[in-house]
Parts: C-alpha cells; sequence; structure tokens
C-alpha cells in the first residue's frame, strides 16, 4: 500500500510525464516534476522559474521575438510557470506580454513583476501599466524593487493584496546591497517574498537571508545563479562529477540550479535566458532529484578544487 508521500510522488511524476508528451508505460523512468510551497500559503510552484533581465530588452520586431517565443514554449513545455520582470528591465515586461496575447492558449502562469519609483501614485500607476504591458489581469506577486521608496510602495500593497489586486507582496535587492535594511524589513514587516542573490560561488545569503526566511515564513526568489556567466568560466571543458548523476545533472548549469534549490530555504530560482538551448538546459533541472546536505558539501568540494586550479 502507498503511503501519503509516495502517492504525491507519483501524482507529480505522472503530471510531469504528461507535459512531455509520455505514455503511461514511461512513468517508472520519468523524474518526478520539483516544486516547493509558499510558506505564507502552501501554494506549490515549479523551483525553476525564468528572469527577463536585459533578455526580454528587445524591440517588438518579429525577428527579435522568434526566438522569445521559442524560449517560452520551452519553459511552459517543461512545466515552468514563474516569470519575473520589472519595469526596470526596458522593454521586458511588453514582450513577454506580446508573447502571451499570441499564444492560443496560454499555459498556467505565476506572474511576477516589482514597483520602482517614489511617490504612492507613481507607484499605483506604474504598476497598473505593467500589468497592461505583461497583459495579466492580475499579479501573482508583486515587490518593491531594490527597496525603492519601500514604505510607501509596501503600504500600497498591502492594501492592493488585502483588496485582492495582487495575490503576493515581497521586496528584492539585486546586487547584494542593503542587506541591513533589508534584513529589517523582512523582520517587520508581512512578506509572502523576498528576492536576492544567492549561487554556489555568492552565498552571502546563507549567513542572515535565508535564515531570516525560513525563521519568518517568507517565500525566496533567488536571482543571479550563475553568477552573471562567470561560474561556466571556471567549469568550461571540465567534467562532471559523480555526484552530478546522483541528482539527475546532464550539465554544470543544472549542477548550479540544483545547488541553490536544494537548500531548504530556497524556494525558486530565476535564471534568464534568450537562448533556446540554454533554457532546455536549465528546465532539466525543474525535474528529478535534488542534493541532500552531503551531497551539496561534496558539489561545493567540486566547485573550491575547480576554482583553485583555475
Amino acid at each position: 500500500m502507498l503511503n501519503r508521500r509516495q502517492l504525491l510522488q507519483l501524482s507529480a511524476t505522472a503530471a510531469a510525464a504528461a507535459g512531455f508528451g509520455l505514455a503511461p508505460s514511461t512513468l517508472a523512468n520519468t523524474p518526478a516534476l520539483i516544486t516547493k510551497t509558499i510558506p505564507s500559503s502552501g501554494e506549490a510552484i515549479p523551483v525553476i522559474g525564468m528572469g527577463t533581465s536585459q533578455t526580454f530588452d528587445v524591440d517588438a520586431s518579429e525577428e527579435a521575438l522568434a526566438p522569445l517565443q521559442e524560449v517560452l514554449d520551452a519553459f511552459f513545455k517543461a512545466k515552468g510557470s514563474v516569470i519575473d520582470s520589472s519595469p526596470m528591465y526596458g522593454k521586458a515586461e511588453s514582450r513577454v506580454g506580446d508573447i502571451l496575447r499570441n499564444m492560443a492558449q496560454r499555459p498556467p502562469l505565476f506572474a511576477a513583476t516589482k514597483v520602482w519609483t517614489e511617490g504612492r501614485e507613481a507607484g499605483i500607476a506604474q504598476m497598473e501599466e505593467s500589468a497592461r504591458r505583461m497583459a495579466v489581469e492580475r499579479f501573482d506577486l508583486i515587490a518593491v524593487h531594490n527597496l525603492t521608496d519601500w514604505k510607501t510602495q509596501l503600504d500600497t500593497l498591502k492594501r492592493w493584496k488585502d483588496e485582492g489586486k495582487v495575490r503576493y507582496i515581497g521586496i528584492t535587492t539585486s546586487h547584494g546591497r542593503d542587506h541591513a535594511e533589508f534584513l529589517e524589513v523582512m523582520r517587520s514587516e508581512p512578506l509572502d517574498f523576498v528576492q536576492f542573490s544567492y549561487n554556489i560561488d555568492d552565498r552571502a545569503a546563507e549567513e542572515a537571508l535565508l535564515p531570516t526566511a525560513a525563521e519568518r515564513g517568507i517565500a525566496t526568489m533567488i536571482n543571479r545563479p550563475y553568477q552573471r556567466g562567470s561560474l561556466f568560466g571556471i567549469t568550461r571543458g571540465k567534467e562532471l562529477p559523480d555526484v552530478a548523476k546522483d541528482i539527475d545533472c546532464s550539465s554544470w548549469g543544472q549542477f548550479f540550479l540544483k545547488f541553490i534549490v536544494s537548500h531548504p530555504a530556497a524556494t525558486c530560482v530565476i535564471p534568464a535566458t534568450s537562448k533556446l538551448q540554454h533554457m532546455e538546459d536549465n528546465m532539466q533541472a525543474n525535474f528529478g532529484r535534488l542534493p541532500d546536505a552531503a551531497q551539496r558539501e561534496e558539489m561545493l568540494r567540486v566547485f573550491a578544487a575547480l576554482q583553485a586550479s583555475a
């Protein structure tokens, strides 16, 4: 007889298989979709999301949109749902919206953006414009970007949440700066999400941000998982270690992503890309096994050795 955990695992496996068009006979060999729950609600979301900084800041020409359409198709096919953007990212919100409008049937979407301005009315106007640009009736998440006028904007967001205009609210930092003030807000405000940088090379978030998120019951959205691509300079041409096979990783990108989301306080990570092959590779980290504590230590040891030899 299956226990509850086994039944949930089987259901997740079946859902992942359906997304890839796999027959029931292949279920036994199909990796399970990895999800984590948002502490404030218990809602489960896939651990691999998508960022849009720089990658979606393009013009609206067919030539520019075509590769982004392929990227989003691959994202949704691999059961992705969390898309994060911001007015700070130029035309990114608009390009996401353009592609969503052109889809015959929109897949399940967890739409996240940020408010990045000063003043109450300016913040409201910006968030309403973001909804029009990104083609969403109601955002799942709006966060105050880089703590910009956070008291004013968070006051509006708390009211919007009470009124049902947004589902979740939060704050972000994109450069690892202002951690002291960031922690103060985490400890004093009713946040659903925080976003900050964390990866196998930049582990400053382990000191206070991740523990505070766990203590306060705040979901975390992780940016800069590849340290702006510099991690690949260290691993280029190097063979994957044995531990990669044990956690269903076939590339260094997946290795880095699974290190992040295996942290107990990491909810999801949002790598950004405009290249189809990179998106397909990223999304393979949405399935299979996550490293345990001992495997994480081995991953750190492997990476440290590669750094030392670089």
